[in-house]
């Protein structure tokens, strides 16, 4: 009896582990937020849809349970006691398993930590990259405000030509970035969030590099899409 018991245990508990890697277990505080409601949301087509919600009452801790089809991007919305919907948002790289995110009322979005997913960790890495980018560009804003008070054209032409070398420059860190990340989620979205005006050539280098894992998920298969759709269009032109 007791070793058909021990049988039924560790039996129960294989299923509870498949469970737990087969559909994403999504835990977290939001310090400072007492009454409200956070919205778990994902894009379906076009449209932002809600997934499911939970209503905060007291606690600031919370979960969600959710089942992702293929490592994509979701978003944790706060809609305050009073039904205003916050301006801003925690968007994460969701994969199937334990995922955690501990962040504040106050700057919800930007003090986000995310933990549990592999995608989301290369992400903000890349984000790291991207914002010397941001940072130069309002750097090339700035003198073009001065320069329109002196309305110097040479001076504009350098700026162009300066923006211009640091477009290209993003999107070859971008197809070089999920180039040497080919083996995840990540790498497509990427490429079609970030370089996806850059040459047709360089969109197929990557696409041509993933794993036929990587190609089925749903930026792979977006991601090849968007190649057919750039070459009949470039055809066209």
């Amino acid at each position: 009896m007791r070793y058909l018991l021990s049988i039924a245990i560790v039996f129960l508990s294989l299923i509870s582990c498949a469970t737990d890697t087969e559909q994403m277990n999504l835990t977290g505080t939001v310090k400072g937020l007492k009454k409200g409601t956070l919205l778990l949301q994902k894009f379906e087509d076009t449209l932002l849809v809600t997934v499911d919600s939970v209503i905060v009452d007291g606690s600031s801790d919370f979960s969600f349970s959710e089942k992702v089809k293929s490592p994509e991007i979701y978003y944790l919305y706060v809609r305050l006691k009073d039904g205003t919907l916050r301006d801003d948002r925690i968007a994460f790289f969701a994969e199937n398993g334990p995922m955690n995110i501990q962040t504040n009322l106050k700057n919800f979005g930007s003090a986000a930590v995310v933990k549990g997913s592999e995608n989301d960790s290369i992400l903000r890495d890349f984000e790291k990259l991207r914002q010397r980018y941001v940072a130069k560009n309002l750097e090339f804003i700035e003198q073009r405000f001065k320069n329109g008070k002196v309305n110097n054209d040479s001076l504009e032409m350098d700026l162009n030509r300066k923006q211009e070398t640091l477009i290209k420059s993003k999107y070859f860190t971008t197809i070089n970035f999920a180039l040497n990340n080919k083996d995840y989620e990540v790498a497509p979205y990427l490429v079609l969030s970030e370089a996806y005006s850059s040459n047709v050539k360089y969109l197929d280098t990557v696409y041509n590099a993933l794993s036929s894992k990587i190609k089925n998920s749903k930026y792979g298969k977006e991601l090849e899409s968007f190649i057919e759709l750039r070459k009949k269009s470039d055809t066209i032109l």
